[in-house]
């Protein structure tokens, strides 16, 4: 039978004799015999064994597990299944700890990014929860339109870009700003005045899809253009966009249309939904309509 000694082990394995003592010692490779001169010495199972143990301690299990593996206590397949799952875990963090850190050394915040990041899902839709029973609470409102508000959840991954985690941030730093949840609250209430008068105030009927469309199409060729907001030509932009939402409102062209465009035109709750796609990482994103908003404003004056 083949006899191995600790420095022959050494150099087939690739680890210290100081190291092959202590396993030794540990019992996790067993004494076959010794030399004429007292020297311990291992056979062809103690090299496997001893082999198996330098696998499972580089992948980074502990040496206990190791020897339960050897004492087929446990396979090792469960103990690789469990152990990538652990990593899995540790991935998640460092990889959350990294987007942190990124976020931080753009913006500097520290306390509140890291507060923010380690948040549950759980926990993150109930900022919103408290949103929206704070702006729509006590409204009679659109049972389908306050649906579609509510059923928009907030799923950031758990190893979120730089770009995610600081969507995340600004998004809850807007729903808890109390300027804008009076906003909101203004634009329910006017919600609830209109749907008492009998208007349709379901989510946009595709007439008003391809309004909104048609006002910001025209408002982008108006600003790439450089056309005056305050120019006839500018006048001759807005009156046709008038004309496609009072169709799509079934309002005569006025003072009511003009008012019930600019009641609910806060710029912020296009960017409540900028963020919304950004934290979720959605394919289709919500363009930034900031520019044509301000030239329709202008021009509409």
């Amino acid at each position: 039978m083949t006899h191995y000694s600790i420095g022959e082990l050494a150099r087939l394995t690739g680890l210290s004799t100081r190291t092959i003592r202590f396993y030794s010692d540990s019992g996790v490779i067993p004494v076959a015999g010794r030399t004429a001169g007292g020297f311990r010495t291992y056979d062809v199972d103690g090299l496997a064994r001893l082999k198996l143990v330098r696998t499972l301690r580089e992948l980074g299990v502990d040496l206990p597990t190791a020897q339960r593996v050897l004492a087929r206590e446990v396979s090792v397949a469960e103990v690789a299944r469990t152990h990538a799952e652990a990593i899995d875990a540790q991935m998640r963090t460092l990889r959350l700890r990294r987007a942190v850190l990124r976020v931080v050394a753009r913006n500097g915040e520290v306390e509140m990014v890291h507060e923010f990041a380690r948040l549950s899902a759980e926990e993150r839709q109930a900022i919103l929860d408290d949103f929206f029973d704070e702006v729509f609470g006590g409204f009679d409102m659109d049972q389908a339109f306050l649906e579609r508000m509510r059923s928009v959840r907030v799923d950031l991954p758990d190893d979120p870009s730089p770009e995610q985690l600081e969507a995340w941030i600004e998004l809850v730093n807007l729903v808890r700003d109390p300027d804008f949840r009076a906003s909101i609250r203004r634009m329910s209430q006017r919600h609830q005045e209109m749907r008492a008068e009998g208007a349709d105030m379901a989510p946009y009927s595709q007439g008003q899809m391809e309004a909104f469309q048609h006002a910001f199409a025209q408002a982008r060729q108006a600003v790439d253009a450089g056309i005056d907001p305050r120019s006839p030509e500018a006048a001759a932009i807005v009156a046709g966009i008038n004309e496609k939402w009072a169709s799509a409102l079934d309002l005569p062209v006025g003072p009511e249309l003009s008012r019930r465009l600019e009641e609910f035109g806060d710029p912020r709750a296009e960017r409540y939904w900028q963020l919304i796609a950004t934290v979720n990482g959605w394919e289709t994103q919500i363009p930034d309509t900031t520019a044509e908003r301000e030239w329709l404003a202008e021009a509409g004056r």
